[in-house]
């Protein structure tokens, strides 16, 4: 089940590329987490990501921080295991935590379905959007609903997020339990 709009976000401690560990806690300071479930090998993902990275260059003065958590099992997706995430966020310049969640329990813990898919939290750490980046994943520029960004402006300026769920466009988790 999905977490719920309004309900407080669960922690996690999970390791990052970067060789720290990485939790809720560590960003007191942000009023704004974007948790975003990704991966490596979903083609959803790779269109995102050079977006994703001008949304944290973008916002990281008012006090946004991006997290990227990768669940998915690596036993049929190698691609996705952490060496390959070191590579990646190396590769494509990831200005933002990219963090491994080995067992999935925070997938599952959030609801979490796709990659990519976005869980929105405000300074209490409460959820207030899900979903999708934008509605269209192939092309930037003809993107018409910024739904990520509108999300993120409504929080800044101390608003309800106009319209807080959407369906998040992507590849399903790879799950290892199934």
């Amino acid at each position: 089940m999905r977490l719920p709009i309004g309900e407080k976000a669960p922690d996690f401690s999970l390791p990052g590329v970067d060789g720290k560990t990485h939790s809720l806690r560590n960003f007191p300071d942000k009023p704004v987490l974007v948790v975003m479930f990704t991966c490596n090998h979903c083609p959803y993902v790779q269109a995102y990501e050079d977006r994703l990275i001008a949304i944290q260059k973008d916002y990281a003065d008012r006090g946004v921080q991006l997290l990227a958590i990768n669940a998915n099992e690596t036993r049929n997706y190698p691609e996705d295991d952490f060496p390959h995430m070191v590579e990646r966020a190396k590769t494509k310049a990831y200005n933002f935590p990219y963090l491994r969640d080995e067992d999935q329990s925070v997938a599952e813990a959030y609801g979490a379905h796709y990659t990519p898919e976005i869980f929105l939290l405000d300074r209490e750490r409460r959820l207030r959007y899900t979903g999708r980046i934008d509605d269209n994943w192939q092309n930037p520029r003809a993107a018409k609903s910024h739904d990520l960004r509108n999300a993120v402006e409504a929080l800044l300026e101390s608003r309800a997020v106009s319209q807080p769920e959407t369906h998040a466009i992507g590849c399903t988790i790879k799950w290892a339990k199934l």
